[in-house]
C-alpha cells in the first residue's frame, strides 16, 4: 500500500520552512540591535505635517467637449524660510542668487513680480492689477509713501536686505525680487501665502538642487493651468492668487484657502463657482532632506465641475485667423499704397486712407442665441500672458482690448432694418408705400441742414417700397422715415432688439448707447435736433453698439422677433463625468410680435444686399455659396479725413435661418469689404455642423 506522505517530501517541507525562519530572524537581528540605533535616530529625522492639498480645478469646454483649459499636476519649487534665513553659516542672498543662476541654466525661470525692470536704468514696468495691489500692500507696511520711484525702492531694499555692494546692479535687482516676494505676502492688505519661486519645475532642475545640497527650498505637488488652445484669449480668462476682498467675498460661499487660485476675468472668473475645488488635508513625511516618503489623505480634497461653454473652438479659430488674415492683409496694401504715393503722387484719398486698427466678428445661433464665435482681433497668446506682458502692451492696437465685447461702434446702415420695422409698426409706413429719392433730404434746407443720400452725384433711387430701400441702402428713405418715427420710437425698437441693452452674457460687455433725447440732454444739456434724428435713423448720430448687440439684434431679424439671452454657459459636468450638475436653457428677453409679412419684406431686402451685383464685394463673395444669405452692410463714417469702419451683419440659410454673423472693422473702409471674412465663418460652420452635432448628441470628449 502506498503512503500519502512520503517521509522524504515531509523532510524536505521542514527545512524550507527552517529556511525561511533562520533568514526572519536574521533579518529582524540586524534591523533592531545591528542597525536599530541608526533607523531610530533617522525615524527622529523624519518630519510629519499636516499639509492642505488643493482641489483641482475643473477644466473648461468647448460645446462640443473639446478641451480647452485644463490642470495639470506639477511640481512647483518653494523657498523654505527657515532653512534659508534661520540656518547657521546660510547666506540667503547668496543662496538666492545661486538658485536663480542654476535654474536659468535648465532653461526655467523664476516668479518675479516686482514691477521695476530687470536691468539699469531702473523705472517701474507696467503693471497687471495684483502686481499694483501686491506693491501697494508693500509699500504701506514698510511705512514708504505710495510716490516712492523705483530706484529709491530699490536703494531701500538693498539697505534693509543688506545685499552687498559687491553685487552688480543686476544681482542686486535679482536678490531684491525674491526677498519682496516673500516679504509682500505678509504685509497687510495681502495673503500670507508661500511664494512659489519656480512653477511647474522640471525634474532635471529638482534632481540637480538636490543632488548638489542648495539651501532654502523645498518641492511640492501642485496644480498649473495648461491651455488646449491659442484661441479664444479673450473669453476664457486667467487665474492667479486670491486677494484679500477676493477672499472676504469668496469664503463666503465656499471652502477657499489664502492662497488659493482663482479665476481673474474671462470665463475663469465668471464660473468660479463651478470651477473651484475644495481643499483637503494630508498627513506628509519628509526625511531630513526634504524627500517626501509618505502622503496618507486625511480629508480627500473635492475637484471642480467642468464647465462647458457655448463657443465651438473650431469656428472661434477660423473668426481669428479671418479676421488676423483680412486686417494684415489690407494693412500690407495700405502701407505700399502710402510709399507708391509718395514715390509717384496719385489720389489723396489712397494716402490718408488709415490702416484697420482693430477687428470683432461674433457668431450666434439664430434659434437659441448662444455665441458659437466671439473673435476679437488683435489677439495674444494667453499661455504666455505673464511672460510676454510688456510686450502685449507695447504692441499697437491693444491686443488686450476686446473688441467684440467691449467695442462699441456706430452701426451705420445696418441699423436700417429696425428703422424699417419701427416705422411698420407704428404705421408710419407699409410695405407698400413708396418713398422717391430725389438725392438730397431738403425738409430742414432752411434751417441749413440737408443730408443726401450716398449715391446723390452718381444717380438716384428712384422711388422705393422698404424692401427696395433695404436692397439698396437708400438713405432718403430712412431719413423720411426716421423723420415720421421720431428718436422716441427708435428708440424703443432699439430696446427691443437690445441695442444699447445688456445682452445676458456672462463675461463683462460694454452696453453701447442709442441715441436719445435723455442722452443728449446728458452730454450736451439739449434735446436732439431733427439732424440728429435724422442721422441715428440710418445708424450714425450717438448710438454705439457692440458686435455681440448687433449679431444677436441679426439673429433675432432672422427668427422674426424674439431675442435670446446671449448666454456662453451650456453646462456643467462632474468632475468625472459622471453627473451634470447645470443644463442651460434658453432664456428670452424680449419679443417683437409683427406681422409675418412685415418680417418677410425685411428679410427679402436684405437678401437682395447679397443678390445684387451692385454691391460688388457681398455679390462676389457669396456668389458660388452653397447656402443662401441675408446681409446688410454699414459705413459708419468718424469724421473729415478719417477712414470710415465697415460694419456687416448676415444670417443663414435664408429660407431657414440657423447662425447670425456680426463683423466690425475698424477703419475697414466699407461694410462690404467684411463679406469676404462672413463667406469663410459661414463655410466652416456648414461643412462641419453635421460632424460636430453628432460629437454633441454623442456627448463625446475630445482630449
Amino acid at each position: 500500500m502506498n503512503r500519502i506522505i512520503k517521509p522524504a517530501r515531509l523532510l524536505a517541507m521542514a527545512l524550507v520552512v527552517l529556511a525561511i525562519s533562520a533568514i526572519y530572524i536574521v533579518t529582524l537581528y540586524k534591523l533592531q540591535v545591528v542597525e536599530g540605533e541608526a533607523y531610530y535616530a533617522a525615524s527622529h529625522d523624519n518630519v510629519v505635517s499636516t499639509d492642505r492639498v488643493p482641489g483641482a480645478r475643473g477644466s473648461l469646454m468647448d460645446r462640443y467637449g473639446r478641451v480647452l483649459v485644463e490642470n495639470k499636476e506639477c511640481n512647483n519649487i518653494l523657498l523654505d524660510n527657515e532653512d534659508l534665513f534661520y540656518t547657521e553659516g546660510v547666506d540667503p542672498n547668496a543662496s538666492i542668487l545661486s538658485l536663480v543662476k542654476l535654474i536659468r541654466e535648465f532653461g526655467d525661470s523664476h516668479i518675479d513680480t516686482l514691477p521695476i525692470t530687470k536691468e539699469a536704468p531702473f523705472e517701474y514696468t507696467s503693471m497687471t492689477a495684483a502686481q499694483t495691489t501686491m506693491l501697494k500692500a508693500y509699500l504701506n507696511d514698510k511705512g514708504l509713501p505710495e510716490s516712492t520711484s523705483a530706484i529709491e525702492l530699490l536703494a531701500y531694499m538693498r539697505q534693509r536686505y543688506d545685499i552687498d555692494n559687491s553685487y552688480s546692479s543686476e544681482e542686486m535687482r535679482i536678490i531684491a525680487g525674491v526677498r519682496y516676494e516673500i516679504n509682500a505676502r505678509y504685509s497687510k492688505g495681502f495673503n500670507t501665502a508661500d511664494y512659489i519661486f519656480v512653477e511647474d519645475a522640471s525634474m532635471d532642475l529638482i534632481t540637480t538642487l538636490m543632488e548638489n545640497d542648495i539651501p532654502g527650498f523645498r518641492v511640492e505637488t501642485g496644480f498649473v493651468r495648461e491651455y488646449k488652445t491659442t484661441y479664444a484669449a479673450h473669453l476664457l480668462g486667467m487665474v492667479g492668487q486670491i486677494f484679500n476682498e477676493e477672499y472676504d467675498r469668496l469664503s463666503k460661499i465656499g471652502d477657499y484657502d489664502m492662497d488659493a487660485l482663482v479665476g481673474k476675468d474671462g470665463a475663469e472668473y465668471a464660473f468660479e463657482g463651478y470651477l473651484h475645488g475644495e481643499s483637503g488635508t494630508a498627513r506628509v513625511t519628509q526625511t531630513a532632506e526634504g524627500i517626501v516618503t509618505s502622503r496618507v489623505y486625511t480629508e480627500v480634497p473635492e475637484p471642480g465641475d467642468h464647465v462647458y461653454l457655448t463657443i465651438d473652438i473650431g469656428l472661434q479659430e477660423v473668426c481669428e485667423n479671418a479676421l488676423n488674415s483680412h486686417c494684415t492683409e489690407q494693412n500690407i496694401i495700405r502701407e505700399a499704397n502710402r510709399k507708391q504715393y509718395e514715390l509717384y503722387g496719385g489720389d489723396e484719398e489712397t494716402l490718408n486712407k488709415e490702416n484697420i486698427s482693430g477687428a470683432g466678428a461674433v457668431v450666434v445661433n439664430v434659434k437659441t442665441g448662444e455665441p458659437l464665435a466671439l473673435a476679437s482681433w488683435p489677439s495674444f497668446d494667453l499661455s504666455r500672458f505673464y511672460e510676454d506682458y510688456e510686450e502685449i502692451l507695447e504692441t499697437e492696437n491693444d491686443p488686450l482690448f476686446n473688441r467684440a465685447l467691449m467695442g462699441t461702434y456706430a452701426p451705420g446702415s445696418t441699423f436700417k432694418p429696425l428703422t424699417a420695422m419701427a416705422g411698420l409698426m407704428e404705421k408710419k409706413i407699409d410695405t407698400d408705400t413708396l418713398i422717391e429719392c430725389v438725392g438730397v433730404f431738403d425738409k430742414y434746407e432752411e434751417e441749413g441742414y440737408a443730408p443726401q443720400c450716398w449715391i446723390y452725384g452718381k444717380g438716384l433711387h428712384g422711388k422705393l417700397n422698404v424692401t427696395e430701400a433695404l436692397g439698396h441702402s437708400c438713405n432718403l428713405f430712412f431719413y423720411t422715415t426716421g423723420d415720421l418715427l421720431q428718436i422716441s420710437a427708435m428708440a424703443k425698437y432699439a430696446t427691443l432688439f437690445g441695442l444699447g441693452e445688456s445682452t445676458g452674457i456672462e463675461l463683462t460687455e460694454d452696453k453701447g448707447v442709442m441715441s436719445t433725447d435723455a442722452l443728449f440732454q446728458k452730454r450736451y444739456g439739449r434735446d436732439m435736433y431733427a439732424g440728429d434724428t435724422l442721422q441715428a435713423a440710418i445708424g450714425q448720430s450717438e448710438s454705439l453698439f457692440s458686435p455681440l448687440q448687433l449679431a444677436e439684434y441679426a439673429a433675432m431679424i432672422a427668427n422674426k422677433g424674439t431675442r435670446h439671452s446671449a448666454s456662453i454657459l451650456k453646462s456643467v459636468r462632474s468632475f468625472d463625468f459622471s453627473e451634470t450638475v447645470y443644463e442651460h436653457e434658453s432664456a428670452v428677453l424680449s419679443e417683437l410680435d409683427a406681422p409675418e409679412y412685415y418680417w418677410e419684406a425685411i428679410h427679402e431686402g436684405m437678401r437682395g444686399v447679397a443678390t445684387q451685383a451692385k454691391y460688388g464685394s457681398v455679390y462676389e463673395a457669396f456668389l458660388t455659396a452653397p447656402y443662401s444669405v441675408a446681409a446688410k452692410t454699414g459705413t459708419s463714417q468718424l469724421g473729415e479725413n478719417r477712414t470710415n469702419n465697415g460694419i456687416f451683419i448676415c444670417f443663414a440659410p435664408y429660407d431657414d435661418p440657423e447662425i447670425a454673423v456680426a463683423i466690425v472693422l475698424e477703419h475697414g473702409n466699407a461694410g462690404s469689404e467684411a463679406a469676404p471674412i462672413a463667406r469663410q465663418i459661414m463655410d466652416y460652420y456648414f461643412t462641419f455642423k453635421d460632424s460636430t452635432a453628432a460629437l454633441e448628441s454623442d456627448s463625446t470628449l475630445l482630449r
